[in-house]
């Protein structure tokens, strides 16, 4: 931006013939007409181009940080799930002790034995799973924010953050993200550029040198001498060749970015609006999660306690429902994660900057263990 903001250097030329009788010298001082004439329109292109390159600056420091986020809640998830896994697990293995004492009074059928021992097995097994996944995580974290990693440098909360008291409407999304989309600017910056460009190569299609020079002459012969001056201008005549192939090849590229810069707004409105209902749709989940089914799961379980306490129900229907709520919890902690995936995708349609890699949600079986 700074170079095309500068006049064109003139260029100074001398030259000299001398002999016993003759003395001959030419200075000539040559500079650009066309380029001091289009300097304005070229020094403005050039801010455009560098106005681009800042927004793409920007979008990279976004696709970094929304990395960073979805990083971070996949960390705190990995944890907070290692921790609800340990708590089963230690509960399943106190049930499949009491399986086993049952089994040896003859209270309880190897079958029944079985499942129990089973299901703390599987639940050992995804406890193992958890933790490999919170190390990855965190590991993961650190790279993308390029800290050291040593333990001091990386404290993170063993839960996620509370769902928001009510989700974001969608009045505004498409707007803002028309609006706000650093792509979308970088796209209509492009076009708006080869627009002044397309202008400044129909105004001097015909031209493609024009400089004037400065002469400056002394010249001595016979003893006499003396000095004169003038101006040359040199320039192209147009005679096989008109500019109608760059005029053209100017206008179908401004109408490429016009398609393009079109094809990207249709996009991001559709990537809004996608984001938008994968956002409101892992609120909805993770909210009824919070809202109903956890507060259910804790009254049937100690609903169950009571009357197995009272001799009403036997152990077996205290250790199903027992699988039940751990279940729940499980894939509670899953949909809160969703959710704070969701939010920061959401975030990256209406501002830009796209995740740079996108892993997949972290895994369990917590399916099977619901369905036992």
């Amino acid at each position: 931006m700074v170079q095309a903001s500068l006049p064109p250097n003139p260029t100074f030329s001398l030259s000299g013939i001398s002999t016993p009788v003759e003395l001959d010298i030419e200075r000539r001082i040559v500079a650009d007409i066309l380029s001091l004439v289009t300097l304005p329109a070229r020094a403005e292109i050039a801010a455009e181009r560098f106005r681009q390159s800042q927004l793409r600056a920007a979008e990279q420091t976004l696709q970094v940080g929304t990395e960073a986020r979805r990083s971070y809640y996949r960390a705190v998830a990995a944890l907070q799930l290692m921790a609800a896994l340990a708590q089963a697990a230690s509960a399943a293995e106190a049930a499949a002790q009491l399986a086993k004492q049952l089994g040896e009074t003859g209270a309880m059928n190897k079958l029944d034995q079985a499942r129990e021992v089973a299901f703390h097995a599987d639940l050992v097994t995804q406890l193992a799973v958890a933790r490999r996944s919170a190390a990855s995580g965190r590991e993961r974290l650190i790279r993308t924010l390029g800290l050291p990693g040593s333990e001091p440098a990386v404290k993170l909360p063993q839960m996620l953050p509370q769902l928001p008291g009510k989700p974001r409407a969608l009045v505004a999304v498409e707007t803002e993200a028309i609006r706000r989309r650093v792509d979308l600017q970088i796209a209509r910056i492009d076009a708006d550029t080869l627009a002044k460009s397309y202008g400044l190569t129909k105004a001097t299609r015909f031209i493609n040198l024009l400089e004037v020079a400065g002469v400056s002459r002394t010249q001595r012969e016979g003893g006499v001498s003396g000095t004169g001056g003038g101006v040359e201008v040199d320039f192209q005549v147009p005679i096989f060749d008109f500019g109608e192939v760059r005029l053209r090849e100017a206008s179908e590229t401004y109408m490429q970015a016009v398609n393009r810069l079109t094809e990207k707004a249709v996009n991001v409105r559709s990537e809004a609006r996608e984001a938008y209902q994968s956002y409101r749709s892992s609120y909805d989940i993770a909210n009824y999660y919070r809202r109903e089914v956890l507060p259910l799961r804790k009254v049937i379980s100690d609903e169950t306690m009571l009357r197995y306490g009272a001799m009403q129900i036997d152990v077996f229907a205290l250790l199903t429902e027992a699988q039940r709520r751990i279940a729940a919890n499980i894939a509670a902690i899953e949909a809160q994660r969703d959710f704070w995936l969701a939010t920061t995708d959401l975030d990256a349609a209406i501002v830009g900057g796209a995740a740079l890699s996108n892993d997949s949600p972290i895994t369990n079986s917590a399916g099977s263990t619901a369905s036992k």
